[in-house]
C-alpha cells in the first residue's frame, strides 16, 4: 500500500508541475507525428512530462522543454531539453538531464483538395544523459520520418513510418509505425487517438503495439493545454501518460 501511494504522489506532483509551468512545451500529446511545420516566424513553447510504468518499475521526462520555430515557410526547427526520471522497482530512483533532441520539420507536399500533406523530419537524440543510472541512451540515436496528413471538415488524420538508428551496443535499429485521428468537437477541444507500432529494440526485445487517446484544449489564442492516456495492446507498458502546456507566439 506504500509503495502504491507513493507512486499516486508522483503523478500528481507530475500533473501539477504543468499546470503552472514556465514557458516551454513537448510536442501534440501523441507519440505519432504530423507534417506540418510550425508557421513562419511563429514559436511553440512547450513543458511537458511523459510518463510510462511497466514491470520493470516507472520512467519519465519530469519535466522537458520543448521549442519550435518557423525559420522560413515549410521549414521548422525543433528541441528538446528533458529531465529524466528512473524508478526500477526495489531500486534507486535517478533524476538529472536526459537525452537531449535536435531536429528539423519540412514540408514537402502542402494539402490540396485532393493531395494529402507530406514532410519529413529527422531527429538527431544526444547522449547527453547518464545511461548508467537510466537516464540516457548512452550512445546517439537518429529517426528519420515521413509524414502525411489529410483534413476532412472538423477531422484530421496523420502518421507514417520512422526508422531509428541506434548506435549503443546491445541495441536493434527499429521501426515505428503509427496513425492517428482527430476531432475539432468544440471550438477550443480537440479529441484525438492513435494507434501505433514499433518493432523490438534489442537482440532481446519484443515488438510492441500501443494506443493513447489524447485532448488538446485550447484555454486562448496563445495558451492550450495537452493530455494523452493510454498503453500496451502488445508489450509491457502498463500504462503511459503525457501531460502539457503550449504557449504559441507569432510575428507576422
Amino acid at each position: 500500500m506504500k509503495y502504491f501511494t507513493s507512486k499516486i504522489k508522483l503523478v500528481l506532483f507530475i500533473f501539477l508541475i504543468n499546470l503552472f509551468p514556465v514557458i516551454a512545451f513537448s510536442g501534440p500529446p501523441y507519440d505519432t507525428d504530423d507534417p506540418e511545420p510550425v508557421d513562419f516566424r511563429h514559436w511553440e513553447f512547450y513543458s511537458a512530462s511523459h510518463i510510462t510504468h511497466d514491470d520493470e518499475g516507472w520512467n519519465a521526462t519530469m519535466m522537458h522543454f520543448e521549442i519550435n520555430y518557423g525559420a522560413a515557410p515549410d521549414l521548422q526547427l525543433h528541441a528538446i531539453v528533458p529531465f529524466a526520471f528512473n524508478s526500477p522497482s526495489g531500486e534507486k530512483i535517478s533524476y538529472g538531464l536526459g537525452d537531449v533532441e535536435l531536429g528539423a520539420k519540412y514540408r514537402i507536399i502542402r494539402e490540396t483538395k485532393d493531395v494529402p500533406m507530406v514532410g519529413i523530419f529527422p531527429l538527431v537524440e544526444l547522449p547527453t544523459g547518464n545511461s548508467s543510472r537510466g537516464l540516457g541512451n548512452g550512445k546517439a540515436q537518429i529517426f528519420l520520418p515521413v509524414w502525411v496528413q489529410k483534413s476532412f471538415g472538423k477531422w484530421t488524420t496523420y502518421g507514417g513510418a520512422g526508422y531509428m538508428i541506434n548506435f549503443s551496443e546491445n541495441a536493434k535499429n527499429n521501426l515505428f509505425l503509427g496513425w492517428q485521428v482527430q476531432n475539432q468537437v468544440a471550438k477550443n477541444l480537440n479529441i484525438g487517438t492513435e494507434l501505433y507500432y514499433k518493432s523490438p529494440q534489442d537482440e532481446n526485445g519484443k515488438s510492441e503495439v500501443r494506443f493513447n487517446v489524447g485532448v488538446i484544449f485550447d484555454m486562448n489564442e496563445h495558451n492550450h493545454l495537452l493530455l494523452s492516456a493510454g498503453r500496451s495492446i502488445q508489450g509491457p507498458v502498463k500504462s503511459q501518460m503525457y501531460i502539457g502546456y503550449q504557449l504559441t507566439l507569432g510575428n507576422n
